[in-house]
């Protein structure tokens, strides 16, 4: 079998590594829960890529993360669910019917993107995906699902909390600026120090994620991505350590043996430099 850059090739090259009799075993024992911590992974790297600005790696990793599309599908249609191509076909109506004003008729292009149609839309397709699951004989509203259980649970923490806090904020549950937020971080902290001080460890972590997740609220009314921005300190302060390694290394000393007062000199000066 032969490379392609033709979308059926992969797809055939997905099915030989599921073959029950004559494909990868590893592959082949793999389900929908077992592969989708490497679509999330794989998903990081694409966007690390782009951070690093580096397109030969981002060529390679869209690919991976092809693979991970084709994957699923190819599962799904040996359940016999669907296939890939109702996964393009559902795309792409989605995509043509979200953008009116690209793809419509002459009198909705004209008319440009209406304030309220993108969720008008989605609230349609809502309907539709329910009236469909119903006719199928599940009922979407079992299990006691609520207004924000839409919000994928596997979604990155930070990433959660701001997609739980946009979707409440479209009901009106939101405050009206950042500046009462401080006050909320604040309390939080407060009710920190309280449980550090009961020594209460379920307590510490509880008030812990309500201190982050106020923080995430405060950065999404500064229009600031909480995780795009722990991101870019993740990155100086990798940087910054480096500096101090290697200033150790340059004057015969190590990480190990240095004491704290020393790399705090360090860090200082890399603070200096950048």
């Amino acid at each position: 079998m032969k490379p392609s850059k033709d979308i059926s090739r992969l797809i055939e090259i997905m099915a030989a590594l599921r073959a029950p009799e004559t494909g990868c075993p590893w592959d082949v024992e793999q389900d929908f829960s077992s592969i989708a911590p490497y679509t999330i992974e794989e998903a990081y790297e694409v966007a690390d890529a782009i951070a690093r600005g580096d397109l030969d790696d981002l060529r390679d990793e869209l690919g991976d993360l092809l693979l991970q599309v084709v994957y699923h599908a190819q599962m799904a249609e040996e359940a016999g669910e669907f296939a890939f191509g109702d996964v393009v076909q559902a795309i792409t109506t989605k995509m043509i019917r979200r953008h009116p004003h690209v793809f419509g008729d002459d009198e909705a292009r004209s008319a440009g993107m209406a304030k309220g149609m993108w969720e008008k839309i989605k609230a349609e397709e809502k309907a539709e995906k329910r009236n469909a699951r119903l006719a199928r004989g599940h009922d979407p509203e079992d299990h006691g699902k609520g207004f924000l259980d839409s919000v994928p649970v596997a979604l990155p923490a930070l990433t959660r909390a701001l997609k739980l806090q946009e979707k409440a904020a479209r009901v009106g549950f939101d405050w009206s600026e950042a500046t009462p937020i401080l006050d909320k971080i604040e309390e939080e902290i407060g009710e920190l120090r309280h449980a550090l001080a009961k020594g209460d460890t379920a307590s510490i972590k509880d008030e812990f994620g309500d201190m982050l997740f106020a923080v995430v609220n405060l950065g999404r009314h500064l229009k600031v991505d909480s995780e795009a921005a722990l991101s870019g300190t993740n990155e100086k302060f990798r940087s910054r350590f480096h500096y101090v390694e290697h200033a150790l290394e340059r004057s015969g000393n190590t990480l190990e043996k240095a004491t704290l007062d020393e790399m705090e000199a360090l860090w200082q000066q890399a603070k200096s430099a950048k």
